[in-house]
């Protein structure tokens, strides 16, 4: 990778992304690569991540299947430390926070099978700070791509000719495509006149890592509560990761209580499978809102990642979403320069367009409804939902639908997400 000098005042690129975000890492990594170094990629990024503010970042990621091939083939799943943890089943309990006991309403293998009798792991689980260690690292190593760190994009203009990206030191960037991979508030798609349906949940996002005395065994755990789905993602070294939705108002009081408090919060709603728990990590928490851009692309533009959607994390797909754009995407602009087409031209950015539209909106919309569902302490709601949790139990073939579908093994698959370069 080539650093860029910040005072230079004029380049020409192929591709220009704005954004740092694991979907822009991973962009950047995926052009380069299918396209054999031949492109000119630069990559903006306004804040990087220090090795040490990467350290205290608490969050893990559940990675499906198709995440998890689409990292192998791009040289990134190997320099994973820690490695990531398989997900070997998921157990879903509903019910109330003063139940002692929770009993478990479904249970199912967490495995895909390729080749009978051969399983994989339809999930698994990385740590955040890890998995953007190693994309760091990829992209550091790829030849073609330029970044340029601590810099801001200010605005751009298109044409037929090309775009120009300006940033906030004055440089002007030129390049046959601009995206944007700038999280959820991203001024670019904002500037190329992108509009958005947004709402603001009645919740917030807490996040933490403990240890516990006994091993998980790779089980995850989903705990509906009436404040929002709990979630328990094994990871490596007898430790959990813990994903918890909380009550806006109730969240932002127990945030503020010391550790011993805190702790005795999480047990409450972990329980004792296994046993005492132990803080291993900061806590965090972020607010959760609904986010949907109305188009993915703009005249030799296009958005990748949260800047398209920002979904509720009761399913823990909001990554792997990003990282299908990231797989459509990089398929529709190699398909294209292979031709010897124009990476900004509409036919690429049309069929990356529809591709992923349906998906995206479906997804968020199904994220919604479910969270809706669930995030209640109505005992009539409790009843009818339990009772088709348990119609989905005795229904082997429903379970293993829904493992393929979290797995992104379901609909018109890119290559990268079936291992393959694009």
């Amino acid at each position: 990778m080539e650093r860029m000098s910040p005072d230079r005042q004029s380049e020409t690129f192929d591709i220009v992304i704005v954004g740092g975000s694991l979907a822009g890492l991973a962009l950047a990594r995926a052009l380069a690569l299918s396209l054999d170094h031949q492109a000119r990629i630069a990559l903006i990024e306004r804040h990087p991540v220090a090795a040490t503010e990467a350290d205290a970042d608490p969050r893990a990621y559940a990675l499906a299947a198709g995440s998890k091939r689409m990292l192998d083939a791009l040289g990134v799943w190997a320099h994973l430390t820690p490695p990531a943890e398989p997900v070997r089943a998921i157990d879903i309990t509903d019910s109330g926070l003063e139940h002692a006991v929770r009993p478990v309403l479904i249970s199912y293998d967490s495995s895909i099978a390729d080749d009978e009798p051969a399983t994989w792991p339809a999930t698994w689980i990385v740590e955040g700070a890890a998995l953007r260690s190693a994309l760091l690292g990829a992209v550091a190593r790829t030849p073609g791509v330029s970044a340029l760190h601590r810099s801001e994009a200010r605005s751009y203009a298109a044409n037929s000719a090309g775009v120009t990206l300006v940033l906030a030191d004055g440089a002007r960037l030129h390049a046959r495509l601009l995206v944007a991979a700038d999280g959820r508030h991203s001024p670019l798609r904002a500037a190329a006149g992108i509009k958005t349906v947004r709402w603001s949940h009645p919740q917030i996002g807490i996040v933490t890592i403990v240890s516990h005395e006994r091993p998980h065994e790779g089980h995850a755990v989903q705990h509906f509560l009436p404040g929002g789905p709990f979630a328990i993602l094994p990871l490596g070294g007898d430790r959990s990761c813990i994903t918890w939705t909380e009550d806006k108002e109730r969240g932002r009081a127990i945030l503020q209580l010391d550790d011993t408090a805190f702790l005795a919060q999480v047990q409450q709603r972990f329980g004792y499978k296994l046993g005492s728990l132990a803080l291993a990590g900061p806590r965090a928490s972020w607010p959760l809102e609904f986010l949907m851009a109305r188009s993915l692309t703009a005249p030799r533009f296009a958005l990748a990642g949260d800047a398209v959607r920002s979904v509720h994390p009761i399913a823990g797909q909001g990554l792997n979403l990003g990282l299908r754009d990231v797989a459509a995407l990089t398929e529709c602009i190699a398909d294209a320069m292979r031709l010897g087409l124009d990476p900004g031209d509409g036919t690429a950015l049309d069929r990356y367009e529809r591709w992923r539209r349906f998906d995206s909106v479906a997804s968020a919309a199904a994220f919604e409804a479910l969270n809706a569902l669930f995030s209640n302490d109505s005992t009539l709601l409790r009843a009818a939902r339990d009772a088709g949790l348990g119609v989905v139990q005795r229904l082997p073939g429903l379970k293993r639908a829904l493992v393929s579908e979290a797995a992104g093994q379901t609909g018109e698959l890119p290559r990268l997400l079936k291992g393959e370069m694009a």
